[in-house]
């Protein structure tokens, strides 16, 4: 890259980290969520009243079963790079540290990981290393599984398309360990931080790629018991869809870097996946709980992680 090209990308993140831009992006996306709700306030009325009690609930377990699968693949991380902690503290650290995915930044969650998990004897360094080897694991696990799931309900619509994305799950092999130790070494280099203590292993990734993707089949699980409730098919493909739409809007929203927690762009992706299989009111209701539903769980965590850390 040249230097007026590398001057200029430097200047374009500089803009995208200002917390100006952050909180301009997060107006906006509330913005755009109050104007799509009201106007289709009748239609949500109406389908907001299909939602029975007991299927929130059902959704509200997928939803805590999700938030707890991520808990359980950062825990493994940990572990395998050389700092097993015991539930209390892990609910502690986990816990409080996910309110900063709420604050636009980007990087308030881990730093609040690394000085809470420091209270618990876990080097600092080592907490932003989990965090971030834990995301990466969730980004991709989350790429694999949508763009399996999604070719196999849509490949009469994308035609030629498809083997194009049946074969961009091989982006797994990041997760193998001698490839993602390699990855991590690099990172830590150009950083000029100090070398990983120890090596991730197959058995740490694999576990935590494991959490991973079985968080990915409850948050679709959310998705689909809440479509269904509203008159999508209870079908294999519907279930497909659920499961890969979520995903990708979880991968997209990551990567929109701008908006916390992926607010906007995540509800975005998943209108677009669900779009024909139910009105548009119905999808957007769906879009709506199940980011609340979410929210809640998290908030539930934090309740948790705030009760750990006051016991100790």
């Amino acid at each position: 890259m040249s230097g007026g090209a590398g001057g200029a990308v430097a200047r374009a993140l500089a803009v995208l980290r200002s917390p100006w831009v952050r909180w301009g992006f997060l107006l906006a996306a509330v913005g755009l969520a109050v104007y799509a709700v009201v106007a289709a306030r009748d239609g949500l009325a109406e389908a907001a009243a299909a939602l029975t009690a007991g299927r929130l609930l059902a959704a509200l377990v997928a939803s805590g079963a999700f938030v707890a699968c991520t808990f359980g693949a950062w825990r493994a991380v940990l572990a395998d790079l050389g700092s097993p902690v015991g539930l209390r503290p892990a609910v502690a650290v986990f816990g409080l540290s996910q309110l900063g995915k709420y604050v636009p930044g980007g990087v308030w969650n881990v730093v609040a990981a690394a000085e809470i998990g420091a209270d618990h004897g876990i080097p600092r360094r080592r907490s932003v290393t989990t965090t971030a080897v834990a995301t990466l694991v969730g980004v991709v696990s989350g790429a694999v599984v949508g763009l399996v799931a999604l070719p196999v309900v849509a490949v009469d619509e994308l035609g030629p398309a498809a083997r194009v994305l049946w074969a961009l799950p091989a982006v797994a092999v990041v997760l193998a360990p001698p490839v993602l130790n390699a990855l991590v070494a690099r990172a830590l280099r150009v950083a000029r931080r100090e070398p990983l203590e120890r090596p991730l292993t197959w058995r740490g990734l694999g576990a935590a790629t494991a959490w991973s993707v079985t968080g990915w089949l409850c948050a679709g699980l959310q998705v689909w018991v809440l479509a269904v409730g509203l008159g999508m098919p209870a079908d294999p493909r519907g279930a497909a869809l659920a499961v890969g739409g979520y995903a990708l809007a979880w991968v997209v929203g990551f990567l929109v870097v701008v908006m916390p927690a992926g607010a906007g762009a995540r509800e975005l992706v998943l209108l677009a996946v669900l779009a024909g299989t139910l009105p548009h009111a119905e999808v957007l209701l769906v879009v709506l709980v199940s980011r609340v539903l979410v929210t809640v769980v998290d908030l539930g965590f934090a309740a948790a992680g705030a009760l750990a850390r006051a016991r100790r």
